[in-house]
Parts: structure tokens; sequence; C-alpha cells
């Protein structure tokens, strides 16, 4: 089985410290690189992308809302032209630096308030994948597992890598649980170690109550942030393998070449 580590990284920001990025990069497949909207600057992501095409981690852009004030994590009620251009000037920005650095972005991830609305608004969805669809139709479309976005992006033929997160914690309606409860957030590496083999091997997200719902899972997310961040992307990375799974970058897994 072929499975992908994926990071959210380059967020240099008041709410975001980068110092865990350069070892993270030597531990996961590919990185969502904040596009200076929400965090980052031109200076981190060319940091964040040199390092990653150094460990041959794969590059993604990672859109958010224009509010570095609330690291895009408010809800903001935006027109289909506004999303739009959201989506088109952020990409844009990671693939020209990218190109600088003779090398291109292969993915792309919505973040924060932007990825939790299209996950549950089919309009904001499918804006959203029209708009990739139209800049690159080869960018592959990283996105929750049984979201809005991915029924959109397979509708209309995008490729798609399903996710789940590493050290979450889901609600039995298959959504996380608000970062507002005291159990949204898993910290201890092995749970979450064990969390990730068991949804892996099932195929099957697994709700904080017992329950599990069958899904497809492409990609595992592990956070930057915290203090046992590296600790836990190293665990999981150790248990997949050990499990036998094949860890690739998206762009060199069979299911997207």
């Amino acid at each position: 089985m072929e499975i992908n580590i994926n990071c959210d990284l380059g967020e240099s920001s008041k709410f975001h410290s980068t110092e865990n990025d350069p070892l993270l990069l030597t531990i996961v497949n590919s990185a969502n690189i904040a596009c200076g909207y929400h965090a980052g600057d031109k200076e981190t992501m060319e940091k964040t992308i040199q390092i990653s095409k150094k460990n041959k981690v794969s590059i993604g852009a990672h859109p958010s809302f224009n509010d570095k004030e609330n690291f895009g994590r408010k809800r903001l009620n935006l027109s289909s032209v506004e999303v739009k251009k959201l989506i088109t000037e952020q990409i844009n920005i990671i693939s020209d630096i990218a190109k600088s650095k003779e090398t291109k972005v292969t993915h792309i991830k919505p973040h924060g308030a932007l990825n939790n609305m299209a996950c549950e608004d089919y309009e904001l969805a499918k804006i959203i994948s029209e708009t990739i669809k139209k800049i690159n139709k080869d960018l592959i479309f990283l996105v929750p597992t049984g979201s809005e976005m991915e029924k959109v992006g397979n509708k209309i033929g995008l490729k798609v890598a399903a996710e789940i997160f590493a050290d979450r914690n889901y609600e039995d309606n298959g959504n996380l649980v608000s970062r507002s409860k005291k159990n949204a957030m898993i910290t201890d590496p092995r749970i979450a170690e064990n969390h990730v083999i068991k949804m892996v091997r099932n195929q099957a997200i697994n709700c904080y109550s017992g329950k599990q719902i069958a899904c497809d899972i492409d990609s595992i997310c592990v956070h930057g942030d915290g203090i046992s961040a590296v600790n836990t992307a190293k665990q999981i990375k150790e248990g997949l393998l050990k499990s036998g799974v094949t860890l690739l970058a998206l762009d060199r897994m069979k299911k997207f070449i």
C-alpha cells in the first residue's frame, strides 16, 4: 500500500514558529507551504522550498483567506469571484517562487477556515475545484476524506488525494473535533501512531466514540506546531514503515502518475 505523509509548513507568523520545519522536512513526503495570506512571506517560502527540494519532498500550495490577524481561521463569506482570485493569486505566488528554485508545485491543499467551509459547502468546494482545474488540471487536490471537496474534485476529474489527520480526533459525523474542545488534539505520539495505523489498515476514520466510518485514505497530515510535533511525525512514519506501507511524495504515487 502506498501512503503519503503531509505537513503544513512555512507558516511563519505571530501564531506559529517555523523552528520545527527543517526537521519535519526530513520526515514528511509532501509540504503544504503557506502562500503569504495567512502566514509566511517570500523569504520563508524560498527557504521552505529549498529544504523540500533537498529532501525530495513534493511542494504544495496552501491557500487561505487573506487574514493574517486570525491565521486564516476566521470564517469569511466571499463572492465566487473573490474566491477564484484568492486561489489563483496564491497558486501563482508559490509557483513563481518554486520555478525560480528550479522546481514546481505539484499539489494544493486549502488552509484553515477556507478548508473547513469547503469541506461542508458543495458550492464553495465547486468554485475552488473548478479554479484549480482551470489553472492546472494536473495539480493534485489534497483534501479531507469524505469532504465536499473530495466529492466535487472526483466529479470534475481532478487528481484527488484524500487525507486523514494523525493528531486530531473525529466526531461521529466524520468532522474533526473542534479545537475549542479538550479532546480535539492527540498529543501522545504513540496514541497518534496507533490512531493512524488503525485507520490506514481499515481504510476508515476512527471516531472518538469508537465508531468507524469507511473512507479512502491516501495521505496523513501531521501538524508542525506543538511540543510533540516532530516526535509524533517520527513515530507515525516508523509505525507505517513497520506495518509494510510504502511512503511516497504525492506526485510519485502510482495513483497520480
